[in-house]
């Protein structure tokens, strides 16, 4: 899915993504995924990038920088406006695979190359071309931005969390620009998923289905501009959609480590809503995260309904009357699970 309007074709038309895979990723793991084709192909000169060190590079790094360009190109903002200013960036990612592979390369390598400092397994490339927290750094030292930069690193709500970041940023006075978006990309296999029944055994991942039986990995990448809504028609920008408010919490104290808490989750959206001053009654949309894990299902949190539902005093301490619950979606089953990136999925 080369843009965004590849991504609705694929949502409109169920397209299943998933696939084998391919020959280059690995030969000891999970059966089936969705795969990015060409994450190895980068045009390092376009960045100011060395071959050298662009190859030391993890390629979510480089995934990260088209992206940034893309989406700065398509809100209509020439890259060299935003040089020097205070854009920030936060990107959500959780994943360090391309330090195996790497690692083993310069484990190959012999002495003599390695000491080199022209090799491209030099020390100092390995290090910043695999640190996951420079992902979102590296897009600030290419584009030159000043504002805060931050790889945000909480799994699956990675992006999300981002995003809230990233509306702060410019209301806190930190940005007037700020970029949010998340990159994930499955290099290596990861028999461990498999092990303790994560991963569905036939590609297929049924969300709110009986015949869930665990998910499938996914890769993916999104990158969305992001200014206060007087900037942006100040701007003459094209505004695509409004973020009024959001949450963040936690499901402290449940039964496991991961195993999801329905009051918690349920008091999220709550939260959300009251930041947003939105009376979930008029909600008639929710995008919702279904992992598709069989010994969790029944817990993967509150029915939409539940948020409106439960609760008499949501916003503004007014008593609320019950609501038909809103139609509901999850891209889950057609592109699977893109881990940190899965909040960009949503939102797009």
């Amino acid at each position: 899915m080369p843009d965004p309007a590849a991504f609705w074709r694929l949502l409109r038309t169920g397209t299943d993504a998933v696939t084998g895979v391919p020959p280059d990723r690995w030969a000891d793991g999970p059966a089936w995924g969705g795969f990015l084709t060409g994450v190895d192909r980068f045009d390092a000169g376009f960045f100011g990038i060395s071959a050298r060190e662009a190859a030391a590079m993890d390629p979510q790094q480089r995934l990260a920088l088209e992206l940034a360009w893309e989406a700065v190109e398509d809100a209509g903002i020439p890259a060299t406006d935003l040089r020097g200013t205070d854009t920030s960036v936060f990107m959500g990612a959780i994943s360090d695979d391309y330090a195996v592979p790497l690692r083993e390369s310069r484990a190959d390598s012999s002495a003599d190359s390695r000491a080199d400092s022209g090799s491209v397994f030099g020390a100092y490339h390995h290090y910043a071309g695999t640190h996951r927290s420079l992902i979102a750094n590296r897009v600030s030292s290419v584009f030159g931005l000043r504002g805060p930069s931050l790889t945000v690193d909480c799994g699956q709500s990675s992006s999300l969390v981002g995003v809230r970041l990233a509306v702060e940023s410019p209301r806190r006075g930190e940005a007037s620009v700020a970029l949010e978006g998340g990159v994930h990309l499955n290099l290596v296999g990861n028999r461990a998923l498999t092990d303790f029944g994560a991963l569905s055994p036939d590609g297929r991942c049924f969300t709110f289905d009986a015949r869930a039986n665990g998910y499938v990995r996914g890769e993916g990448g999104g990158l969305v501009v992001l200014k206060s809504l007087a900037r942006a028609r100040a701007d003459g920008d094209r505004v695509h959609s409004l973020i009024l408010g959001g949450a963040v919490n936690n499901d402290g104290g449940g039964a496991g480590l991961t195993v999801p808490v329905a009051d918690a989750q349920a008091d999220l959206p709550r939260a959300a809503y009251r930041d947003a001053g939105v009376d979930p009654a008029a909600v008639h949309y929710a995008e919702l995260h279904g992992r598709a894990t069989q010994p969790l299902r029944p817990r993967c949190g509150p029915r939409p309904r539940d948020c409106t539902t439960t609760s008499r005093r949501v916003v503004g301490g007014r008593r609320m009357s019950p609501s038909r619950s809103p139609r509901h979606g999850r891209r889950r089953p057609v592109v699977r699970r893109w881990w940190p990136t899965s909040g960009t999925c949503s939102r797009a």
